[in-house]
């Protein structure tokens, strides 16, 4: 028998018969596959004004809520490194022994307090990075790198800055390194051998002028102290109180010209008052008060 269509819907030409249980129905009808009908009916969303307020309110209640426990959150976390660390102790990984290569006996006891360590503490749980920071943050310390050797060693290996010479300035003595800089913690009394500059600027120009008096053994033997002039030039003083003269520029060509004239004369040898090599191709000794020159 033809379907038939009544108000535009289109229905089975069989009847479902009388008589039949409503369990049976009603379990078909559970049964029935959804239609495309139904499934774009459930992936349809209510974006009603209502429901948006509803669902902004609920956001800001579990922002809430995650704020509120955040110090838990924290505690739960602590607890579990400690976990890991108490793991990584019962292993033997711990911290018991730090060796500090590179450094000096004076800049040792920084280091070592600097680097805050306890012995025990679980060497996995080291920070590096932050370690090494600690080491070059003293005085001392032009570079550092730390090394985790398990299961129980700490490696830290230290460059120090070189040490020029001790600068003397304003009643106060420092000591410099090659770039000039003053060494923090460097006490200029425990560096009787480095050269002594003195003077407002010397700091910084003592890189150039030392390495020139370095190659003149002779020479550096007698000098005492290096005095910056003006910040342009340099006096050498001897120790026996003689006086060396050296011009703003050309300090090497000064130099030979000594060089040349002690050779031939042994001046440093017979003593004099003053030289003055601050005129070019020119010398004017002073003899000393003996009248030996």
């Amino acid at each position: 028998m033809p379907a038939v269509v009544r108000g535009g819907r289109r229905q089975s030409a069989q009847a479902p018969r009388r008589g039949a249980p409503a369990s049976a129905r009603g379990k078909g009808a559970r049964n029935a596959p959804a239609t495309p009908a139904k499934v774009a009916a459930i992936g349809r969303l209510d974006l009603s004004p209502r429901a948006v307020m509803i669902s902004m309110a609920a956001g800001c209640l579990v922002l809430v809520a995650v704020l509120a426990t955040g110090a838990r959150a924290e505690r739960i976390g602590a607890a579990v490194s400690n976990g890991v660390d108490g793991v990584t102790t019962g292993l033997g990984l711990k911290l018991r022994r730090v060796h500090i290569t590179g450094a000096s006996a004076e800049a040792q006891p920084a280091i070592q307090q600097a680097l805050q360590l306890e012995a025990g503490a679980p060497i996995t749980g080291l920070d590096l990075d932050l370690l090494r920071q600690r080491v070059q943050s003293v005085g001392w310390v032009k570079e550092a790198r730390v090394v985790r050797l398990l299961p129980d060693t700490l490696i830290v290996e230290v460059k120090e800055h070189d040490r020029l010479a001790v600068w003397q300035n304003a009643g106060r003595a420092f000591v410099i390194d090659g770039a000039g800089k003053v060494i923090p913690g460097a006490q200029a009394a425990r560096y009787p051998r480095l050269p002594l500059v003195v003077g407002r600027g010397a700091d910084q120009a003592a890189a150039d002028v030392l390495p020139l008096l370095a190659q003149r053994p002779r020479l550096m033997s007698r000098i005492d102290a290096v005095v910056r002039v003006d910040e342009r030039r340099w006096d050498l003083r001897l120790k026996d109180g003689s006086l060396i003269q050296l011009p703003a520029v050309d300090q090497d060509e000064a130099l030979i010209r000594l060089d040349a004239l002690d050779q031939r004369e042994r001046l440093l040898d017979l003593g004099f008052a003053r030289v003055d090599l601050r005129t070019p191709e020119e010398i004017a000794v002073r003899p000393s008060e003996s009248g030996e020159a």
